[in-house]
């Protein structure tokens, strides 16, 4: 029986940082030499529109698959599965280096919380698992093709348990004065090929939020908060980004309001948003002594900021705390209230 190969990813940072070029060399030249894989660049998957070469292609994959990008493994799996190529969340091994957040108002205790439970994904999940690999864990490509290997055995340790499981379960039983039919041999549809120049194409810059459906429980307050039409909800009444380029450029503020960190900008500066395994109560970190000592660092009053500053390029309004500011207790059952609540009732008693 021939050996089935991984098809490992890989996607090139935005820009032509010489150090991050290097690396990505050095992983895709020692990955060439490994007979498990299969590999392929591609540009920038935040960067990829629907029609790009690398996007055809990616969705083209259909066993398992390893993807290196410059992103948060949560950002990368997600991003993916936005773009329609799915599978299950494939744990890896890696763990990020130590260091401090850029925005520190945003970071949060990495003990993990208890959370709802979530929408999920929709549709159909493919019986194959995608692992995302960050190419900031480590700047030596030897770390990378060892993890590489790793998860080759352990897609392949997978694959035969479950042949052995099919094998075992469905053994033919003989039965005297019957004969048996040679079952007809269809032909596999021909692949498509793509060539290396067509794969890494250039992909314009694009900024729009992710949504992670492992979160997300469909509470609908980026749709109430959101003024540019970026939200929208689909035939099962589920969140999902409608309108992807009427995002602004460089606002986060839809992820800052999310109660349980579920909207991801895989780009952006903050850990928080931009998709590391990070928890809070709630979904965010909110500081009432600084919000009202005058400092506008806390997350739901630099969100109304930030959307306020988009509104005036536009032309509009400012509208500040009096749209879209969730009142999530309203139709709760009686219980404690989370930081957000609590924030929502001084806000109303102040009069803002």
């Amino acid at each position: 029986m021939s050996r089935t190969r991984v098809t490992v990813v890989l996607s090139q940072a935005p820009g032509k940082h010489p150090a991050k070029r290097a690396l990505e060399e050095s992983v895709v030249a020692a990955l060439l030499l490994e007979p498990d894989v299969e590999v392929s660049v591609v540009p920038n998957l935040y960067d990829l529109g629907p029609d790009h070469t690398g996007r055809l292609f990616l969705g083209s994959v259909k066993g398992d698959m390893v993807v290196l990008s410059w992103l948060y493994p949560r950002a990368a799996f997600w991003l993916l599965d936005r773009d329609g190529i799915k599978g299950h969340f494939g744990e890896t091994k890696l763990k990020p280096p130590a260091e401090d957040d850029e925005a520190g108002d945003e970071s949060e205790s990495d003990t993990p919380v208890e959370r709802p439970e979530a929408i999920g994904p929709s549709g159909e999940i493919p019986d194959r698992h995608i692992y995302t690999l960050d190419l900031r864990d480590s700047n030596k490509h030897e770390v990378y093709v060892a993890e590489i290997r790793r998860i080759v055995s352990e897609c392949r340790e997978r694959r035969e348990a479950k042949a052995r499981e099919r094998a075992a379960t469905s053994a033919p039983v003989l039965q005297l004065g019957l004969s048996l039919t040679k079952p007809e041999i269809v032909p596999a549809a021909p692949q498509q090929t793509f060539n290396p120049e067509a794969l890494l194409a250039p992909a314009g810059r694009r900024w729009y939020p992710v949504i992670d459906y492992s979160r997300c429980t469909n509470c609908l307050e980026c749709l109430d908060f959101c003024l540019f039409g970026v939200y929208g909800v689909d035939s099962l009444e589920r969140i999902l980004v409608e309108n992807q380029d009427q995002c602004k450029k460089g606002c986060p503020a839809c992820s800052r309001v999310c109660p349980q960190q579920a909207i991801i900008f895989p780009e952006y500066k903050s850990a928080a948003i931009a998709g590391a395994e990070t928890g809070a109560v709630g979904g965010l970190k909110i500081d009432l002594s600084r919000l009202f000592g005058g400092d506008v660092g806390d997350a739901l009053s630099s969100a109304v900021q930030e959307r306020d500053r988009e509104l005036v390029n536009d032309g509009r309004e400012a509208v500040g705390m009096s749209v879209g500011i969730p009142k999530r207790q309203t139709d709760k059952s009686h219980g404690p209230k989370d930081e957000l609540d609590k924030l929502v009732d001084d806000l109303d008693n102040l009069g803002l």
